[in-house]
């Protein structure tokens, strides 16, 4: 694993001083904050020396979970890959023969319920089309596994809080993917924003998308399973960083759509902008694209500009502010994010990214694709 998280275990046996210094070479300097606390609130939740790790299954087997997420639990220091859940039986096999996970921890999607059995498996971790993200994040729930599900959260807001309740009910926390909030660059500017290190935030303007190059089939094309196109896939990042970079939530929306490719992109969206209005007038344009290579987030405050670019990937992150490049650290994001969650559930502190957070984005997207339906401002909740 990376530097910094390969440390982290060993934090709780330095002292105060030597914990201060070790956070501060790093680089990190995060205040208290809204949405996402320093490395020093992190490392203190770690679990002590002896605790065991807990067992993470994967619900569905794509590109995230084989390139992210899989590789990521071999780096983690509180958790491991327990198990999975997949419909492909060649993937089954071929993910037991790589990380050696037991025939009993390998699970379908119809026999997924018998899951609450298995002692081994603590957390499930939903890695599945949107349209399926609320069933298996419910019935995780009710097998009393803690739970972790990918973004969007779901495919509308009403959905999202169909799920918070589920996993209060069952006495389990619910954690959304967001990784971001455990990456340092990102961390950073949510601390210039909310501290208003350089003054009160004037505007803010942000975009994620790629060009489209995948198969014409992809489940992310079909409204049924996706809820929506660049939106919900990239654009959320863009909502997100004005979110978390003002510390408030926004109360109205204005937007449109535009698309390159009508036949490809028949059943979901392409491009949209976007303009946020927050609390004091503060104003944050958005992008979200399947035909643009973007990824920026860009504050003017009233003393200055900070931001990121690129702003949102899985590595190679960069960002400045009123002095200059940033100086941060790359770090493995979803083990962070993963050790993290682990760390909460054995000290009963609670996740910076919890169910709430996923449904104050779909908020945002729901009303959004209403300003686009009405060809008004909308007011978000």
């Amino acid at each position: 694993m990376l530097y910094v998280i390969s440390k982290l275990n060993r934090m709780n046996k330095m002292n105060n001083s030597n914990r201060r210094t070790f956070v501060k070479n790093l680089g990190y300097g995060l205040g208290a904050l809204t949405l996402a606390p320093s490395l020093a609130a992190f490392s203190a939740c770690i679990p002590g020396a002896g605790e065991r790790k807990l067992g993470i299954a994967l619900v569905g087997l794509g590109g995230y979970s084989t390139g992210q997420l899989a590789p990521a639990l071999q780096q983690t220091n509180n958790c491991y890959l327990a198990g999975i859940v997949t419909g492909t039986p060649s993937k089954a096999e071929s993910w037991s023969e790589k990380y050696k996970i037991p025939k009993e921890s390998i699970y379908n999607y119809e026999n997924f319920d018998t899951i609450k059995d298995n002692k081994n498996i603590d957390i499930v971790y939903v890695v599945l089309p949107v349209s399926m993200h609320k069933d298996f994040t419910i019935r995780a729930a009710k097998a009393g596994k803690h739970v972790i599900c990918e973004k969007p959260m779901a495919l509308n807001a009403a959905d999202c809080l169909d799920m918070i309740a589920a996993c209060k009910k069952a006495g389990v926390m619910l954690s959304i993917g967001y990784r971001l909030h455990f990456e340092p660059h990102n961390q950073e500017v949510m601390r210039l924003g909310q501290q208003q290190e350089y003054g009160k935030i004037l505007s803010i303007d942000s975009g994620n998308g790629f060009t489209w190059g995948r198969s014409s089939d992809s489940w992310r094309l079909k409204k049924a399973l996706s809820g929506g196109g660049a939106l919900m896939d990239m654009g959320i990042y863009a909502i997100q960083a004005a979110r978390y970079t003002t510390g408030m939530e926004p109360l109205f929306v204005t937007a449109r759509e535009t698309k390159t490719n009508a036949d490809l992109f028949k059943e979901v969206d392409d491009t949209i902008t976007w303009e946020l209005e927050f609390p004091g007038k503060i104003m944050a344009k958005g992008k979200s694209s399947y035909s643009s290579n973007i990824s920026f987030l860009d504050v003017k405050a009233e003393r200055g500009k900070f931001g990121l670019g690129p702003a949102y990937g899985y590595s190679g992150i960069a960002g400045y502010n009123a002095s200059g490049p940033m100086d941060h650290p790359q770090i493995n994001q979803q083990a962070g994010q993963m050790d993290d969650f682990v760390s909460c559930i054995m000290t009963g502190k609670k996740t910076r990214v919890p169910g709430e957070e996923g449904w104050k984005d779909m908020k945002v997207i729901d009303a959004i694709y209403r300003s686009i339906a009405s060809g008004k401002k909308e007011r978000i909740g």
